[in-house]
């Protein structure tokens, strides 16, 4: 019998039951269904965490001066591990110097766009008169800002001649301009504040105001009208402030965009720096760290938690596959009759293996596709509520109609072998 009379038959067989037919793929649905909302949320979240990531500089690499990890750590388990003591404080021989920035510059020319700088000076308030607002101070360089995105809404960037000049300008938060200034910023533009860090008085003037983003996943209990905001000083100045040594701990190249492997490229240039300016420090490396490396890490982390997740809301498959073969089974006896007429007529055992074997996988097609239907709506939801775009997981919702083929053919052909080896004359006699 052509594969098209079959699933003609099938689909009149499940219409004439459709309340028991439904029941049936009712674990199909559900199985099928948790694993589409489970990977709908997950391709959501990781499409999210590329986007955020990439906003932040995908291609920057950060190279940083670490202790190196001499001592190891033998577990139970044979593993060892290295003591890493990431937090150190440099003498000033051990400091990144502006040659080294400059030999960096020279040396990758071609894949070396700008160098960001950055140290923290500290945390503390802007006062004007009455008025104050929370900061956090941070001297760069101005490179900084082709690293870091900032929307400018009033006065300039910090230039070359701010940082030369070790000049006491400064960029502040149009949080800060709304504490202090009553939300003019062009009004704040070269006025007068006073800065206070660890109960030091500095005075400074603003250059330029910034476009203050909350960044949503964090968390603080602060008042949102007077939450902490970035202010930003030439580097020098903050150096001269907090009578730091010479050169610095880390900085952040920004690498042209036609660069194909930035991993490759960090690799390099940690190896070249170590090679020329560390193998014969005994205490400190550099290391280097990547937005794409941290964005895969990520993302190969919420895929393994998600596959880990999908598998275990997979196992009702199992028991949606069982209800079929029972529902197979049941429809067989009741068919019985049917079947012996069939075969005394002529049928081949093929011909009636294959209509009960079509007749399961449209069961479970029809309720695969349910399912995914029902996943993805949930999925989407899930998302949303999470704030994250609904992405759907095509590998996912193809994997997921095949399988639901399979199932049908693993599951329906017992009762459709049992059926096709029934013997027609005790068929035609079954009451």
């Amino acid at each position: 019998m052509l594969i098209w009379e079959n699933s003609k038959l099938a689909v009149k067989a499940l219409f004439n039951n459709k309340m028991r037919s439904l029941l049936t793929m009712l674990g199909i649905i559900i199985g099928i269904g948790s694993v589409i909302a489970i990977m709908t949320v997950s391709s959501s979240l990781t499409t999210s965490i590329t986007d955020t990531f990439a906003d932040m500089g995908a291609n920057n690499v950060t190279v940083g001066v670490q202790k190196q990890s001499e001592e190891e750590e033998t577990r139970r388990n044979g593993l060892k591990f290295g003591v890493s003591q990431r937090s150190v404080t440099l003498d000033e021989e051990d400091r990144i110097t502006d040659d080294m920035l400059q030999a960096v510059k020279t040396q990758y020319a071609e894949e070396v766009n700008s160098i960001s700088l950055e140290e923290t000076v500290g945390s503390g308030t802007v006062q004007q008169a009455e008025e104050s607002a929370n900061i956090r101070l941070t001297g760069i360089n101005k490179d900084y800002f082709n690293a870091n995105a900032l929307t400018l809404l009033a006065g300039r960037y910090l230039t070359e001649k701010d940082v030369s000049g070790n000049k006491r300008v400064i960029m502040v938060s149009n949080k800060v301009v709304e504490n202090v200034f009553g939300g003019d910023a062009q009004s704040a533009l070269a006025q007068s504040i006073q800065v206070v860090i660890n109960n030091k008085f500095y005075r400074f003037y603003i250059a330029g105001v910034y476009q203050y983003e909350e960044d949503s996943a964090s968390f603080s209990s602060e008042d949102s009208d007077n939450v902490t905001t970035t202010a930003y000083i030439p580097i020098t100045t903050g150096k001269e402030m907090l009578h730091t040594d010479e050169g610095y701990e880390n900085f952040t190249i920004v690498t042209e965009p036609d660069i194909e492997d930035v991993s490759a490229f960090a690799d390099e240039v940690e190896t070249y720096m170590n090679q020329k300016y560390y193998a014969a420090n005994d205490k400190y490396e550099i290391h280097t760290m990547t937005m794409s490396s941290i964005t895969s890490s990520m993302n190969s982390m919420v895929e393994t938690v998600s596959v880990a997740i999908a598998f275990i809301a997979g196992i009702s498959l199992l028991v949606g596959g069982i209800g079929v073969m029972n529902i197979m089974l049941v429809s067989i006896t009741e068919r019985t009759r049917e079947i012996g007429t069939r075969k005394a007529l002529g049928a081949k055992n093929s011909s009636i293996r294959m209509q009960f074997i079509t007749e399961a996988v449209i069961l479970c097609l029809i309720g695969g596709l349910l399912g995914i239907a029902a996943g993805f709506a949930l999925g989407a939801a899930a998302a949303s509520v999470l704030g994250y775009a609904a992405a759907a997981p095509m590998a996912a919702i193809l994997g997921s109609v095949v399988f639901s083929m399979v199932i049908g053919v693993f599951f329906g052909f017992y009762p459709a072998n049992k059926a096709a080896r029934l013997n027609p004359i005790e068929a035609l006699r079954y009451e």
